[in-house]
């Protein structure tokens, strides 16, 4: 018999702070302002690991425009 790993799908906003090395309530903003995506499942704010990378990529792009 094989066994497959399921890997997470979604991150809560507590696993996304974090990861990110950011406060709790900062990441609530981030989502809250959208500068973070989200969903909403039930009560519960839910990020997929594509938009934290998304998230990173803009704010290393901005990081590259102000620097150039």
């Amino acid at each position: 018999m094989t066994t497959t790993a399921i890997s997470r799908k979604w991150h809560t906003t507590a696993e996304v702070a974090e990861m990110l090395g950011f406060s709790l309530s900062k990441t609530k903003m981030l989502v809250l302002t959208g500068e973070i995506r989200s969903v909403k499942v039930g009560r519960n704010r839910r990020i997929l690991p594509a938009w934290v990378d998304e998230y990173v990529e803009s704010c290393t792009a901005e990081a590259e425009r102000w620097s150039a």
